[in-house]
């Protein structure tokens, strides 16, 4: 395998520990859900049981989002993550372009550490609304930083499937954190979690600065060095002059690009990067209103109104662990297939199955449902298979390898604005299609969504696969 060879050595070991904070972060994000319980009840961990009206907001800006509700409701602090994640959403590539990317990466650790020693000395509700904020500030600049790191270390062989990883270990973490709780006591669990963020920041102390990032600031030796370090090159003096004219190939291309240039709005506001926005606007509506993640979020209700008799928290387990297979699928497939052979009929499937979901709510009787619990679980497991596999997966990749390198850095910040908008707009909306219209019509919407995705993507994106990170 290619991501086994000499030369990928050391670009997959810094994606493992990229994945180290990233694994983290699911697991920040994961293990609220079946803490919940515990935490509302009389023997509550922190010493009185937490208001359920108050444990609602929290529980409802997962993630990226921010619950409207909450800010008509006035919870300040649980807009704060929203506006949090969002502002360093986009204020994350001004010390990208002056201090390096590497640099900004050091942050990303400190505000997880936090976040675990205030789960380990919450006394009320108010403790949990700063970790989310905390959180909000974490993920911001993680689902920047990362992406780009791993895409210009990475050789063209095998960034699909370095790029992968981030997604994988950010969702198997979640489903991690869900487990854990099962397995360690609420004051355990953070000061075990905790070691992971600090064994990241160690971790990746030694690792040069991309060589990209470097040409960018002017500095071409250690441009160099960091090249032959990621590209695993000899240090043999007979290779030196054919490494040098490696290098060399990357250097004129990054030139090239125009990014040591001043950033005008002309790069913005024509047709390359109309178009790279345009489909970028596209795939993130198709990943966040197909029910990708909104979809699990609400599983438990889902499932209910489908009549299943597992419980709960299985469905959600149940999700997670077909959710880890489709996106290690998409590690093994991305680099061989390409991204649209795996986008596409991700798509199509996620879609279909989502039809079928609502037809058997829509026409199925409830004894029936009720007997024949195993269609719909199926069923949803398809769209958890299909949707890791594809959308899930391939979004943060795609994003880095449509957007034109001289803007790729804004270009993300301004796109995982749009990410923090569209789960916004998924999670004010699907709660409201579930109670008010049901599950048929909420999975009529969704597969509508990726009907939406499956034309325009499919027409219009074009095959980044062995591309250039330059082009």
């Amino acid at each position: 395998m290619k991501i086994c060879s000499r030369r990928t050595r050391w670009q997959l070991l810094s994606t493992m520990i990229l994945c180290i904070m990233s694994l983290t972060h699911g697991i920040s994000l994961g293990w609220f859900s079946p803490t919940l319980p515990t935490l509302i009840s009389d023997n509550s961990p922190i010493g009185h049981p937490i208001d359920i009206s108050e444990v609602k907001w929290y529980f409802s800006i997962v993630n990226l989002g921010v619950n409207l509700t909450c800010i008509i409701e006035i919870s300040r602090i649980g807009a704060a993550f929203g506006i949090g994640c969002l502002i360093c959403n986009m204020v994350i590539c001004v010390p990208v372009s002056y201090i390096g990317i590497k640099k900004c990466m050091y942050f990303v650790p400190l505000p997880n550490i936090l976040n675990w020693i205030l789960i380990y000395f919450a006394s009320k509700s108010l403790y949990f609304y700063v970790c989310r904020v905390l959180l909000g500030f974490s993920g911001g600049t993680l689902v920047v930083c990362f992406p780009v790191f791993i895409a210009e270390v990475s050789d063209n062989s095998v960034r699909g499937t370095l790029g992968s990883f981030f997604m994988m270990t950010l969702c198997s973490g979640i489903t991690v954190g869900f487990v854990l709780v099962y397995c360690l006591s609420y004051h355990v669990l953070p000061c075990v979690v905790v070691f992971l963020p600090i064994l990241y920041l160690c971790l990746i102390i030694p690792l040069p600065e991309p060589p990209q990032d470097l040409l960018k600031r002017g500095y071409e030796e250690k441009a160099e060095k960091s090249f032959c370090f990621y590209k695993n090159l000899s240090k043999d003096p007979a290779q030196q002059a054919e490494n040098k004219a490696e290098f060399d190939i990357l250097r004129n291309k990054v030139l090239a690009s125009g990014i040591t240039e001043k950033i005008t709005s002309a790069d913005f506001f024509n047709k390359v990067s109309g178009k790279a926005f345009g489909l970028i606007a596209v795939l993130l509506l198709s990943n966040q209103m197909s029910g990708s993640f909104a979809i699990f979020n609400y599983s438990s209700t889902i499932f209910e109104q489908l009549g299943s008799r597992m419980e709960p928290n299985l469905c959600g387990i149940f999700l997670g662990v077909v959710q880890i297979f489709g996106l290690i699928s998409a590690v093994l497939l991305v680099d061989r297939v390409g991204r649209r052979l795996l986008l596409i009929p991700s798509l199509a499937g996620m879609g279909l199955a989502e039809l079928g979901v609502g037809l058997l709510k829509s026409f199925a009787s409830q004894d029936f449902l009720h007997n024949n619990g195993w269609i719909a679980l199926t069923l949803m497991g398809i769209v958890s298979f299909t949707a890791s596999a594809g959308i899930v997966a391939l979004t943060f990749v795609i994003i880095v390898e449509l957007l034109p390198f001289k803007i790729r850095a804004p270009g993300i910040s301004i796109s995982m604005c749009g990410l923090s908008l569209s789960v916004f707009i998924a999670l004010i909306t699907y709660p409201v299609l579930i109670n008010d219209y049901g599950v048929h019509v909420t999975m009529f919407v969704s597969a509508s969504f990726c009907l939406l995705g499956l034309i325009v993507l499919g027409i219009f994106l074009p095959e980044t696969r062995g591309k250039s990170i330059t082009q």
